[in-house]
C-alpha cells in the first residue's frame, strides 16, 4: 500500500489558522480525492502544518484493497491516541474506502476518532469536524451513493504541470477479487462539457499534461448511452490549446474498441502510452476472476494498438497466485507476458480482500508457491523491460522535467521526468525547471529507467513558470505521483496497481 503524506506550513496556535495533514492510502482515486480533501480544508480556512509539526486535523484517506489495510489505520491510530490526549482541541477524521466498508466499526474500535466519512460524501468533512468539535462527540457519516462529483470540489494540486481529471468514478464490473464496486458504487460519468471544463482551466494554470482517470475509463458514457464517448472525449482534448499531453488509467480490455485506438493514433497530444491491465494469461483463470474477456482478445488489443502506433509503450497488471491457479495457468500467464513484450508490469501476489468472493474460494495457493511464481514473472518481465528500453538509446526523446521522480538526482546531479511514452528518464544536468522540456538522446538503458547524457535543447514552458511561481511563495509538501505507476522492480508485497486493479 502505497502511502502520500501531505505535509504543511503553518503550525496551529491559540487564535491561529488551524493546521491539517492528509495522509494517502491507495491508488490515483485515493491520490485525486486528497487534493480535494485539501482544497476543502483550506477553502474552510484551515493551513497545511509544517512538516514536523503536529497538526490540528490529521485525516486518513484510507484504501481496502490489501488485506493488512485495517491493520495499518489502527496501528497509525493508536500511534497518535497519546499525541490527541496530550494536544487541546486535536482531532482525528478517517474517510476513503476502508471507512466506507468498517463504518462505524473505526470508532468502536478507535474511540479518539472524531469523524468518520465515506467514499461518496468526501465534500461533507469541513462540517462533520466542526460538528465533532461542538458535540464533543464523534461524527460518523456514510453515504450509500453519490454526493457530488469529487472533481467539482475546491481542489488543492500538488503539480504546477500535470493534473488528474476524473471523467467517471465507481465501476459496474464483479471480479471476484475487488472490493472496489461495492465501495465506490456503480459508474457514476460527469458530463463531456464538464471535463472539458476543467481541462481547460487546468491548462490556464499552466498544466501542459493531465490524465484522465476512472475505475474503467473505456466504459465512459453508459450513464448517457454512448459508447464511443470515451473516444470522443479523447479527439475533443485534441482541441485544447496549450494541452500537451494526454494520459489515462485505466481501461477495461473487454471493453476496448477500435475507436479508441483511431483516437489515441489520430489525436497528437494523447499519448501513444497505455496501461491495461491482463490480471492473468489464463483463460480459466480469468474465468474464476470474472474478467469477461480472454487471452486471444487482449493479445488481439495489443496487436491492432502496435500497428497503429508500432511507438506505443504498454504496461499492466498482473496478479500471481489467485485461487485455483495451477502451474499450467501460471505457464499460460508466462507465455502472455512473452507476447505481449510489455515496457513494465506491475505483479502481484494475490492476497485476501475481506469481503469478495475470492476471499472464500477453495484451493488457496500456499504462499511459498505464490512467492516463487511471483519471482519467476518478475524475472522474466525484467528481461524484456531491459531489452524494450535498449531499443531506446540513440534515440531523441522530449522529456517532461518533474519533481520527486528522480531519487538520486542530488547526488547524479541530474534531472528526471518522463518520455511521451511514460518512460522514466534521467537527464544531464540542464537549465530547466520542473514542467520545461528537454529534447535529449538516450545514451543508456537499465531495465526501469533510461539515462540520457546528450542534452540537445531546452524549451521553458508555461508549466515551468507555474512552478517557478509556486517557489516564489513556497508551500510544502509531498509530491504526488503525476498519472501512470512509477517504473521499477516491483517489491515483494507491492502497493495497490492503478485504480485499485478494480479493472
Amino acid at each position: 500500500m502505497t502511502a502520500t503524506t501531505h505535509t504543511a506550513t503553518t503550525q496551529g496556535a491559540e487564535g491561529a489558522a488551524r493546521t491539517y495533514e492528509v495522509r494517502t492510502y491507495g491508488c490515483q482515486m485515493n491520490v485525486h480525492d486528497s487534493e480535494r480533501l485539501s482544497g476543502l480544508l483550506e477553502d474552510a480556512g484551515y493551513v497545511r502544518a509544517a512538516e514536523g509539526d503536529t497538526p490540528d486535523v490529521v485525516v486518513f484517506n484510507t484504501c481496502a484493497v490489501r488485506e493488512n489495510a485495517d491493520n495499518r489505520l489502527y496501528g497509525n491510530l493508536g500511534h497518535l491516541r497519546p499525541i490527541k490526549t496530550a494536544r487541546k482541541g486535536m482531532q482525528i477524521a478517517v474517510g476513503g474506502c476502508l471507512a466506507q466498508k468498517d463504518q462505524g466499526e473505526i470508532v468502536r474500535k478507535a474511540p479518539w476518532v472524531d469523524v468518520v466519512f465515506g467514499t461518496h460524501n468526501i465534500g461533507s468533512l469541513p462540517v462533520l469536524l466542526e460538528r465533532a468539535r461542538i458535540a464533543e462527540e464523534a461524527q460518523v457519516e456514510i453515504k450509500e451513493s453519490l454526493e457530488t462529483f469529487p472533481s467539482t470540489l475546491p481542489s488543492r494540486r500538488e503539480s504546477a504541470y500535470a493534473a488528474w481529471v476524473a471523467i467517471s468514478v465507481g465501476c459496474n464490473n464483479t471480479c471476484t477479487f475487488c472490493i472496489v464496486p461495492s465501495l465506490r458504487g456503480k459508474e457514476k460519468d460527469r458530463r463531456p462539457g464538464d471535463i472539458l471544463g476543467e481541462v481547460r482551466t487546468l491548462v490556464d494554470q499552466g498544466v501542459l499534461e493531465i490524465t484522465l482517470l476512472g475505475q474503467n475509463v473505456n466504459t465512459y458514457g453508459v450513464e448517457f448511452g454512448d459508447r464511443l464517448a470515451f473516444g470522443k472525449l479523447l479527439r475533443a482534448c485534441g482541441d485544447v490549446e496549450g494541452l500537451e499531453r494526454v494520459r489515462f488509467t485505466s481501461p477495461h480490455p473487454a471493453a476496448f474498441t477500435d475507436d479508441v485506438i483511431a483516437a489515441m493514433a489520430e489525436t497528437p497530444n494523447v499519448m501513444h502510452q497505455l496501461h491495461m491491465p491482463l490480471q492473468s494469461g489464463s483463460d480459466r483463470v480469468l474465468k474464476a476472476m470474472r474478467r469477461s474477456y480472454r487471452s486471444e482478445r487482449y493479445l488481439g488489443i495489443i496487436e491492432r494498438v502496435r500497428a497503429a502506433m508500432p511507438d506505443a509503450a504498454i504496461s499492466t497488471d498482473i496478479i500471481v497466485g489467485f485461487p485455483g491457479e495451477t502451474e499450467e495457468d501460471f505457464q499460460q500467464t508466462l507465455d502472455v507476458v512473452r507476447q505481449s513484450r510489455f515496457a513494465n508490469a506491475f505483479t502481484f501476489q494475490y492476497s485476501i480482500r475481506p469481503g469478495t468472493p475470492a476471499a472464500t474460494m477453495e484451493d488457496q495457493v500456499p504462499k511459498a508457491v505464490v512467492q516463487e511464481r511471483y519471482e519467476r514473472l518478475v524475472a522474466l518481465q525484467e528481461e524484456i523491460s531491459w531489452e524494450e528500453n535498449k531499443k531506446q538509446v540513440g534515440r531523441t526523446l522530449e522529456v517532461l522535467v518533474a519533481e520527486g521522480e528522480g531519487r538520486k538526482d542530488d547526488a547524479t546531479r541530474r534531472l528526471s521526468g518522463r518520455a511521451a511514452d511514460n518512460r522514466l528518464v534521467h537527464v544531464a544536468a540542464a537549465d530547466a525547471r520542473p514542467g520545461d522540456m528537454v529534447t535529449v538522446e538516450v545514451t543508456y538503458a537499465a531495465p526501469h529507467h533510461l539515462v540520457a547524457d546528450k542534452v540537445l535543447s531546452v524549451r521553458r514552458t508555461r508549466a515551468g513558470d507555474a512552478w517557478e511561481a509556486r517557489q516564489a511563495a513556497p508551500q510544502r509538501g509531498s509530491a504526488v505521483n503525476l498519472g501512470m505507476p512509477a517504473i521499477g522492480r516491483p517489491a515483494p508485497m507491492p502497493a495497490e496497481p492503478s485504480a485499485c486493479s478494480a479493472v
